[in-house]
């Protein structure tokens, strides 16, 4: 049991759920029915895992070159590729089901869609090939936003669109900082992450872009969803703080790694006070 539920990487759908329950409470301009909350939650949780186990299954080769990982379900020989296949196809097709007797066809189908482009497009055909591979593939990560205000409305707004553009920046350099610390890991599998095949000054630069474009989606998610004005100073101060996080990624530091470190954990505190932001300013509206 408790193999299967590494191929779900539990840790990393907690992340993902994060940003969900905010996308549900501005589609209901309130708290949707706890029901629809729990369904959804749920089936999200089936589908991000199902992804995940799918990327165990067809990384396993260089799961085994890297320290990190290493020590996976598949690569320690607890679960076979062809279980953890099953597995990941159960799974999927028990959340598309729960999604479409539960919730709404639009969200069943985004999550058809995010299943299909997480396994297919990121881990198949990028994240081998380029060092953009998490700027493009990690739109996967921000599906459970069109999922979740779908699961709602059965539609999708302008609001939705922006709430998925902040994720969409936020991913690259959280995901960097994380490369940065295991860069020797990325570099052993031969997978090309920024970090590994670019320089630190470039990798800086980059980081810059998406963390300023990041801020702005924030500021046109909270205009958009007409949330209250100490909710746009509050994410604006959030998003300082992450910038000022990485300025200290000076290319000559001693603890560039450490630094990266710290850009990796507070860009996840950024994300879960920006959701505890949007819904209690949605509440409060």
């Amino acid at each position: 049991m408790r193999g299967y539920l590494d191929l779900m990487k539990l840790r990393v759908v907690e992340l993902l759920l994060v940003s969900t329950l905010p996308a549900m409470v501005l589609a209901a301009k309130g708290l949707p029915s706890l029901s629809l909350a729990v369904t959804t939650i749920l089936a999200g949780t089936l589908a991000a895992g199902s992804a995940n186990a799918f990327n165990m299954v067809i990384e396993s080769d260089i799961d085994k070159l890297m320290a990190r990982t290493s020590n996976r379900p598949i690569v320690s020989g607890a679960i076979s590729k062809q279980n953890a296949t099953i597995f990941a196809s159960a799974i999927g097709l028990l959340s598309l089901i729960i999604f479409w007797i539960f919730t709404t066809p639009l969200a069943a189908t985004l999550t058809f869609i995010a299943i299909a482009f997480y396994v297919l497009v990121y881990t198949l055909a990028l994240k081998r090939r380029t060092s953009q591979n998490i700027v493009w593939g990690g739109a996967a990560g921000c599906m459970p936003v069109l999922i979740g205000w779908a699961a709602v409305t059965n539609s999708l707004s302008l609001t939705a669109l922006a709430f998925f553009m902040v994720i969409f920046f936020w991913t690259p350099p959280h995901f960097w900082a994380l490369a940065i610390k295991y860069k020797d890991d990325y570099s052993a599998a031969g997978i090309p992450m920024l970090p590994v095949v670019a320089t630190k000054a470039r990798v800086h630069r980059q980081m810059w872009f998406h963390t300023i474009m990041m801020i702005a989606s924030s500021v046109w998610l909270i205009l958009s969803a007409s949330l209250p004005m100490w909710s746009l100073v509050i994410t604006i101060l959030l998003g300082l703080v992450f910038a000022r996080e990485l300025i200290a990624l000076k290319e000559g530091s001693e603890n560039y790694g450490k630094v990266a470190g710290k850009i990796f954990q507070w860009s996840i505190t950024y994300l879960s006070l920006l959701s505890v932001v949007l819904v209690v300013a949605q509440l409060s509206a």
